[in-house]
């Protein structure tokens, strides 16, 4: 399918599939989009009501992401995880990996930090299917494999849920998907989504989530935040 770099409405740019229609992240702001949904209403949610106390460092953090695509959502949660000195064990999920020179055409560094260019470019050149140290604190393993294969247990604290929208991509909005995630998840463990479909929000209550509708970042009215409440 052709694919075009495009640029958001905050000035970042995203990857678009124009036989979809669809885009990697918000055309209304791709960095606005990722902080609103995965850091704000994700990691700084679960800190918050998991560890209203700061004792920093000494509690690694797990996270999966479904959808790991330009990295993005990583590099905001390592720059949040070093900002307030957090060990995080990142996993990403990725079927279709995104390719160099299109990582190499995305302006995240120049827009977010030129400090960290290291490190994003680290995120994107270790290999696959191995954990890597991208900082003393901050773990990251990319696994190339599609979303039904997760077979994780009791496992991660926080998902963050970036597939393709359900409009193009239906069969990851399922029961059967939200059932790996309600599994692949901890006990009081947070799953965050852009997506606000009534679909989705029964899906995931039908596996057991406790599910929340949240105010949507810029273009959108509402996000959803899943919570596992019991084991």
């Amino acid at each position: 399918m052709k694919r075009k770099i495009i640029t958001t409405s905050d000035g970042s740019k995203t990857i678009q599939i124009e036989d979809w229609n669809e885009q990697y992240h918000s055309i209304h702001g791709a960095i606005q989009e990722a902080n609103h949904v995965f850091i704000k209403h994700g990691l700084l949610f679960y800190l918050q009501a998991c560890y209203p106390e700061p004792v920093s460092g000494s509690r690694p953090i797990s996270i999966l992401e479904i959808g790991f695509g330009t990295g993005l959502n990583a590099f905001l949660t390592f720059l949040k995880a070093e900002e307030l000195q957090e060990s995080v064990n990142y996993v990403g999920v990725e079927a279709y990996p995104v390719k160099p020179e299109e990582i190499q055409q995305l302006n995240y560094v120049e827009l977010i930090s030129e400090k960290f260019k290291a490190e994003f470019e680290k995120m994107h050149n270790i290999s696959w299917e191995e954990k890597h140290n991208v900082s003393k604190g901050f773990t990251l393993e990319k696994q190339e494999k599609f979303f039904k294969d997760i077979i994780d247990q009791d496992k991660y604290d926080i998902i963050y849920f970036d597939a393709f929208g359900a409009r193009v991509q239906p069969e990851l909005w399922t029961e059967d998907i939200f059932a790996i995630m309600y599994k692949a998840l901890k006990e009081k463990g947070v799953l965050v989504t852009y997506s606000a479909k009534g679909s989705v929000r029964r899906a995931m209550q039908a596996v057991g989530f406790v599910v929340e509708r949240l105010p949507g970042p810029p273009g959108k009215r509402e996000m959803l935040r899943a919570r596992k409440m019991r084991s």
